[in-house]
């Protein structure tokens, strides 16, 4: 506990809440300047300090009153945050996979059918994402986000980082080293440094959407 109450406020706070880093920090800092000005003005009129805390403590709700109001936009922040990891890793990985299918060069080669189910799991996760992005984005002024999207994200990322690596190793097998290395490698990397930025947006999502919100 540090010697500011407020302080103590704002790391209870902190410690509470689950989401994107910089989307919490600036939540926490919008209601602990509320705060702060809240106890300057009491202050101003004569009240002691930690009196002054205490009545806009009240007014304003302790964390554990707050938390589910504000784990709410964090778990939509959260969700907007993993859609849009899903949509920039699916698509340049797809990309990169039909690039290295068309530098092969083999006449009627066609993509292995794992490597096809797979690419269609990451697809299907993509499109997903998008209409999530559409669906906590702008339409929300007309239409409440579904209750069950933060986890159905969160699944759908989940499935997309185990999918695509499979598909890269499959499709990297299915082809001759030779003609499409180069890509092979940059596609390989990516799917590496990508399932890991997914797998942990997508993990965060699902214990978002678990935690109890209003």
């Amino acid at each position: 506990m540090s010697a500011d109450p407020i302080e103590d406020y704002a790391a209870e706070l902190t410690t509470a809440l689950h989401g994107p880093a910089r989307a919490k920090s600036r939540l926490v800092g919008e209601i602990r300047d509320g705060l702060v000005d809240a106890v300057a003005a009491q202050t101003a009129e004569g009240l002691p300090y930690r009196q002054a805390v205490e009545q806009a403590v009240r007014e304003f709700g302790t964390p554990s009153e707050l938390a589910p109001s504000c784990q709410q936009e964090l778990t939509i922040a959260q969700t907007r945050h993993t859609a849009r990891a899903l949509i920039v890793t699916v698509g340049f990985l797809i990309v990169c996979w039909y690039a290295i299918w068309t530098a092969s060069h083999i006449q009627g080669w066609q993509l292995p059918h794992a490597v096809q189910l797979l690419t269609a799991v990451a697809a299907a996760a993509g499109v997903l994402a998008a209409a999530t992005l559409a669906a906590t984005g702008p339409l929300t002024r007309w239409l409440p986000v579904p209750d069950r999207l933060p986890l159905l994200v969160g699944w759908a990322g989940t499935t997309a980082s185990v999918a695509m690596p499979f598909a890269g190793i499959a499709l990297a097998i299915a082809l001759p080293l030779a003609t499409a290395w180069p890509l092979i490698l940059l596609a390989g990397g990516f799917t590496v440094a990508s399932h890991a930025v997914l797998a942990t947006s997508a993990r965060v999502c699902r214990e978002c959407a678990r935690l109890p919100i209003c």
